[in-house]
């Protein structure tokens, strides 16, 4: 048999073995990236209290609980203390006492001007996005960056156009893989796509890039076919 007969066992090249270890390592990497962040956020806001705390205990029982005074140790206290104030906070919110806390809460932010307007904004997005819209859709389609490409969308508010009485929607657009930063689209209404996703499968599409969604998705507008 001749050397030209043999054939030889396809090698990837060097660039599609850098592609296929870098596709493989970015999930893994948005993963530590993501939880990194809500590790470091949570920790830090019991860390002023927790740090001098545990170095008080430490001195109180030296060479015994020495251990308590590491970087790491003192985050994981701290991240543990904030999980269980959100988890006591949960608890109250759900009781009269802790329903009248958070509104005198709210009270003395609403006196302040800044906080105020801070507060209100996020205390009503929440709200909409925890309840049912009214008769349009709260996940839709919108054209964006131009008519021939949609974008994922939450219909925060509609509200009507100064003299034609026209009905707007604002529309919230998240971005990728960041949802807290994106859009704020004012569309006519009859230029929405609506969807029947909630907003939990509306994130999950956004996070992953479109990964995560569904076999099929509303694209054009009734009024366009």
């Amino acid at each position: 048999m001749s050397p030209e007969a043999v054939s030889l066992p396809h090698r990837p090249s060097l660039q599609r073995l850098f592609l296929t270890g870098l596709l493989t390592l970015l999930p893994i990497w948005l993963t530590w990236v993501v939880v990194k962040f809500v590790f470091v956020l949570l920790s830090g806001i019991s860390s002023p209290l927790v740090v001098p705390l545990s170095e008080q205990i430490a001195a109180s029982f030296p060479g015994y609980l020495d251990w308590i005074k590491v970087e790491w140790m003192q985050d994981v206290i701290a991240l543990l203390a904030t999980l269980l104030v959100i988890l006591a906070v949960g608890v109250l919110s759900r009781r009269v006492v802790g329903q009248q806390l958070l509104r005198w809460f709210g009270a003395v932010i609403r006196r302040i001007p800044l906080a105020s307007v801070i507060y209100d904004s996020a205390r009503k997005l929440l709200d909409i996005l925890q309840t049912k819209p009214g008769n349009t859709q709260r996940v839709v389609l919108i054209d964006f960056p131009h008519r021939d490409m949609k974008s994922i969308g939450l219909v925060t508010r509609v509200i009507k156009e100064q003299g034609s009485g026209r009905e707007l929607a604002a529309v919230y657009v998240p971005t990728t893989p960041n949802p807290t930063s994106g859009y704020l689209e004012i569309v006519p209404v009859e230029l929405l796509t609506p969807t029947d996703w909630t907003v939990e499968q509306a994130m999950s599409f956004i996070i992953s890039g479109g990964a995560v969604a569904p076999d099929s998705i509303p694209f054009t507008r009734a009024g366009d076919l």
